[in-house]
């Protein structure tokens, strides 16, 4: 079968070439490396509010605005730079959401000094093995989860702004904390074997 006639998560509007790619190649593969992490971090508390899609398209811009999501580079933003990022129409010009990326940097570098790494302490949500979730249709898919809310509450505990339980179980499908390919997405088995 090629990859044009695959079966693929109900959520995924096909005709977007990128949005496929996305899909075939990152979307639920789990994913301990801090910087990329920090990236997802970023883009799902930017996305609040906003379809992924808008900041899928913005993601570029995004990396080149925030220091290639560089976590000490970014925690190191000043008033100037906050100036600078509200004139680029390349991401979101939503001060709070911008404000809140450099809070978050911060509050990623206390985590890594406390665990060694964000993604020791992140993984730890789901007993550091992604759970996989059995998903057959559209309305089969959680908003939010036990797991999300506990931890978007000690993110928030931590200091985090714009990470809610919705936003953060998005972050956790994302980075492939949780394998939420439809049971018929030719991407669940792939990813299965990667966790």
């Amino acid at each position: 079968m090629n990859k044009e006639t695959q079966c693929r998560c109900p959520w995924l509007d096909t005709t977007k070439p990128d949005y496929v790619e996305y899909h075939d190649h990152e979307w639920g593969v789990p994913v301990y490396d801090d910087q990329l992490l920090f990236e997802f971090l970023t883009l799902e508390s930017a996305q609040a509010g906003l379809s992924w899609y808008t900041i899928l398209k913005k993601r570029e811009n995004y990396k080149n605005a925030f220091a290639n999501f560089d976590v000490h580079k970014v925690a190191a933003f000043t008033e100037h730079d906050i100036e600078k990022l509200m004139q680029n129409a390349g991401i979101v010009r939503n001060r709070l959401k911008i404000v809140a990326t450099i809070n978050n940097a911060k509050c990623f570098i206390t985590i890594q000094e406390e665990f060694g790494s964000f993604s020791d302490y992140q993984w730890q949500f789901v007993s550091n093995k992604p759970q996989v979730n059995d998903l057959e249709t559209l309305a089969d898919y959680p908003a939010v989860t036990e797991a999300s809310t506990l931890f978007a509450k000690d993110l928030k505990k931590r200091g985090f702004k714009f990470l809610g339980p919705t936003t953060v179980y998005a972050y956790m499908q994302a980075c492939g904390m949780v394998n939420d390919h439809s049971n018929d997405c030719f991407r669940k088995e792939e990813v299965k074997k990667l966790g």
